[in-house]
């Protein structure tokens, strides 16, 4: 029954990505390809994939005090730091974490690694441990001041600091993406599709491979349009919804019909034009990214968001809280990937009711290793 499901889901969407691609030749046949998919892994229709154990039972950190440093844009970018935030809310929810024992600074755009420095150093000094870094711009400033701080941890989300009072806090983001990749190519009617980077820096490049690849799997011939918004080293890409909106209307107006975006607060700029393309007779679909954007990007342009790519900043922090409440880091995953729930996607709104079952095949060949995604592209 599993292997006849698959097959099933397979014709159904093969049929949904022929290309017209001229008019039929005086005398002839029409002129046209098909963009042809794959089935699914023979879990379709079967077997749910599995779900993650708890890392580690929840411990007492009533006597906490824990310093969020945010990266640009803080507290409400509906997505990275927003997903961080809510780690820290469930420490106190779960854990009796103190909410008055717990700060929160941000970055700005275009700051000096001078003020990283100074913003964790007064953290540190204040008291706080643990203390977060959100983000990779906080690896160099991060290594100076967890240097000056022994007896403070610390932790720093997608990088790695190798010092023994810092935390490296990283995902699999490459297996996740892969997951909205396959959505993008099974949901495609145009046979292509779209991935809108904030800067072109090996971290979202990761999550370019991902998508790229899940694509691939379902629609060997899926066409996919790559494009960043800042080069390496200007951070800017991150926080410019108007230039979001102008790389992805570009993607749109080439073609592509499905975007997704790894692009920080610039991905509201990314949906606002997905938005304005779409009409009942041509509807366009975004994907969004990190948190469940359907939930947190305004109605009515949060419908077009079909899913999101979960990366689970919120998992890491509420456990390595935990760790540092029991007083043993060690327990935490080397990397937060698909087995400890550290990336995913979202079924809010119920864009990938009908995919869930073929979703869940390739997240569970992924656990297995049946599949091997790559991070780079």
């Amino acid at each position: 029954m599993a292997f006849a499901a698959a097959v099933l889901s397979s014709a159904l969407v093969l049929a949904g990505c022929a290309r017209d691609t001229g008019t039929p030749a005086a005398g002839g046949d029409a002129a046209g390809t098909e963009c042809a998919r794959n089935a699914a892994p023979a879990a379709a229709g079967g077997a749910a994939a599995p779900s993650a154990a708890p890392i580690a039972p929840n411990a007492d950190a009533s006597a906490l005090r824990v310093g969020l440093a945010f990266d640009v844009g803080g507290r409400g970018d509906q997505s990275f730091n927003d997903s961080a935030y809510a780690g820290l809310e469930r420490a106190v929810a779960e854990l009796g974490l103190v909410q008055d024992n717990t700060r929160e600074v941000a970055a700005a755009t275009g700051e000096s690694e001078d003020a990283r420095v100074s913003r964790l150093r007064q953290l540190a000094t204040e008291g706080f441990s643990p203390v977060v870094a959100v983000g990779f711009a906080y690896s160099e400033s991060l290594t100076t001041v967890a240097a000056e701080f022994p007896d403070t941890q610390f932790a720093i989300v997608d990088s790695v600091v190798d010092l023994p009072n810092v935390t490296s806090l990283t995902f699999a983001a490459e297996q996740g993406s892969f997951l909205v990749g396959a959505a993008a190519a099974m949901r495609t009617t145009s046979c292509q599709i779209g991935f809108v980077g904030g800067v072109e820096v090996p971290l979202i490049q990761a999550f370019e491979a991902g998508f790229v690849q899940g694509a691939k799997a379902v629609a060997p011939d899926v066409e996919v349009d790559v494009d960043y918004i800042s080069p390496a080293g200007d951070f800017s890409g991150f926080n410019d919804p108007a230039r979001g909106t102008e790389v992805a209307r570009g993607q749109l107006d080439s073609g592509a019909d499905v975007v997704y975006h790894a692009a920080g607060g610039s991905g509201q700029g990314v949906f606002e034009a997905v938005a304005a393309a779409t009409t009942a007779e041509a509807p366009k679909y975004a994907i969004g990214v990190d948190s469940d954007q359907f939930n947190t990007v305004a109605a009515p342009t949060n419908e077009v968001i079909m899913t999101s790519m979960l990366k689970r900043v919120d998992v890491a922090v509420f456990n390595f809280i935990n760790a540092v409440a029991a007083g043993d880091t060690s327990v935490l995953p080397q990397t937060f990937d698909l087995s400890v729930d550290g990336v995913g996607y979202s079924t809010t709104g119920g864009g990938v009711d009908d995919l869930v079952a073929d979703l869940d095949a390739y997240k569970a060949a992924i656990i297995n290793g049946d599949i091997t995604v790559s991070s780079t592209p």
